[in-house]
């Protein structure tokens, strides 16, 4: 038994044609917001993903550097380890500020006028 496809609802907002997708990726509020995006995301994605390599290296490579005991059983292994983790969820918080101030505002603004225009 094939299942079909029920026909749009008249509530239902047109999608817009492929013209107004490619005149709104052309504008400038796009390229700003794709801009604000880049800006953001890259720099903090690189600046990560070197972080961990360099974590991982030393562990790698600089066994007794990373052995060396700060406190009790404490050792900067597990002090750099950890800070993987906080990096990680501030890194998320902050893209999440980012993301809620900039580039939130900015993508409702461009979809509600493609909306309108539909």
């Amino acid at each position: 038994m094939a299942t079909e496809t029920p026909p749009p609802s008249k509530t239902q907002v047109p999608l817009p044609s492929r013209e107004e997708f490619v005149r709104v990726q052309d504008s400038e509020e796009f390229v700003r917001l794709r801009r604000s995006y880049r800006s953001f995301a890259f720099p903090l994605t690189v600046a990560f993903v070197a972080w961990y390599l360099l974590y991982v290296l030393l562990s790698n490579y600089a066994g007794g550097f990373m052995g060396t005991r700060l406190f009790g059983n404490v050792n900067v292994a597990l002090v750099l380890g950890l800070a993987q983790f906080l990096t990680t969820f501030l890194i998320a918080w902050w893209y999440a500020r980012h993301a809620a101030a900039t580039l939130d505002p900015a993508a409702k603004a461009i979809k509600a006028r493609m909306e309108g225009d539909a």
